[in-house]
């Protein structure tokens, strides 16, 4: 839901821009990337670095993101960091823009790159103020108005309420790859994994083919018998945006019964979840960022992570719940407020958990998950 003029950096530098909230509240900036308009839902991120993982990632479609480290694009955009082929996130939302970018892998300024894809931003705002605002009010639905589209407040404000919000949005056939392509494993081949793509980030299928993984990547439309086909020895669920309610679970339901090794994280996490029986829900303003403390129940082991997720599993946290495919435990835990941060069967080989542990952008606490995931596929041949 984005329109844009585009215009040079000089040009954008000096036109005025608005951010409307669906509640009212308005904050007033400058042009950052492309000048023209954008809606989406506002959300805040706490990563101070990756912010170009951030921008490809597809779980950010129809988000306007805002960043809470108060100086942004200092390292300018490379050819090497994105996670997609393009800039997912609706719009985006700065303090402090940096003026020189200076990074030796650098190729051009992060305000290029947005108003080169069209992407609309704002800068100039008081991030702080509006991430307050976010967490006290939650996540709500935005438009980021320069140029041309600026006008009366009120008009403003109307559009903004008419957007379509994140609830009940069915998103990942957007994101999805349509036809299926491969990554092969580094070196020797050990397994084949079949990997839906919700939503998949470029260094997800690369962290299983560093461990002998050949991984064919599927659209999110693929049937049971497609995903088969591929005769794997595993099935990934890959992140992805919007409401997991939308999600049809034929797949997921279809791999736990035939038992074959299962690993989901972020959306894949939701939609193993609702499989087993457990709803889902929307958290007030989401978790957002590169730093999140998760608790892996297992082990007692806390872990620094990269999470991006509005949506919650709700499983109970006091043991083992009887699901269709046998118990299924809260493995992980969100340490900053007890959310459901991952899955496990214990009568089944599958398990997920909501956050990203490809490292990209983030710490590389949560890798021992792909190990984790190779040992199901070991065990199940032997």
């Amino acid at each position: 839901m984005t329109t844009s003029t585009r215009g040079t950096r000089a040009d954008q530098g000096r036109s005025p821009a608005v951010l409307v909230l669906e509640d009212g509240r308005t904050f007033r900036g400058r042009a950052y990337g492309a000048v023209g308009e954008t809606f989406g839902e506002a959300v805040f991120s706490t990563g101070m670095t990756g912010y170009q993982e951030t921008l490809t990632d597809p779980s950010y479609h129809r988000q306007v993101v805002v960043m809470t480290a108060p100086h942004v694009g200092n390292t300018g955009v490379n050819d090497e960091d994105p996670e997609s082929k393009r800039i997912w996130v609706a719009g985006y939302v700065v303090r402090d823009p940096a003026r020189t970018p200076s990074n030796w892998r650098s190729r051009r300024s992060l305000d290029e790159e947005l108003a080169a894809q069209g992407v609309v931003g704002i800068s100039g705002v008081d991030t702080r103020a509006l991430t307050r605002h976010l967490r006290e009010r939650g996540a709500m639905r935005v438009g980021i108005f320069s140029g041309e589209a600026i006008a009366d407040e009120a008009a403003l404000l109307a559009r903004v309420q008419a957007a379509p919000q994140m609830t009940g949005a069915d998103l990942s056939g957007e994101v999805a790859t349509t036809e299926p392509y491969v990554v092969p494993a580094t070196g020797t081949k050990r397994f084949t994994v079949a990997a839906l793509d919700l939503g998949i980030k470029a260094m997800t299928p690369q962290r299983m083919a560093e461990r002998g993984i050949e991984v064919h990547v599927l659209p999110a439309t693929a049937t049971l018998e497609e995903v088969y086909a591929v005769q794997p020895d595993g099935v990934f669920l890959s992140n992805g945006p919007g409401d997991p309610a939308t999600a049809d679970l034929t797949v997921v339901k279809g791999v736990l019964e035939r038992g074959t090794p299962l690993f989901g994280i972020c959306f894949g996490n939701q939609l193993l979840g609702r499989a087993l029986g457990f709803g889902t829900y929307k958290l007030k303003y989401g978790h957002r960022g590169i730093n999140q403390p998760v608790q892996d129940r297992t082990t007692g082991k806390v872990e620094v992570t990269a999470h991006n997720h509005g949506f919650a599993v709700d499983a109970p946290l006091d043991g083992p719940a009887d699901t269709p495919y046998g118990r299924a435990e809260v493995s992980h835990v969100c340490l900053n407020d007890n959310v459901v941060e991952g899955l496990r069967l214990l009568d089944r080989p599958a398990f997920s958990v909501q956050y990203h542990p490809e490292a990209a952008a983030g710490p590389h606490d949560a890798a021992y998950l792909f190990d984790r995931f190779v040992s199901l596929m070991e065990g199940q041949r032997a």
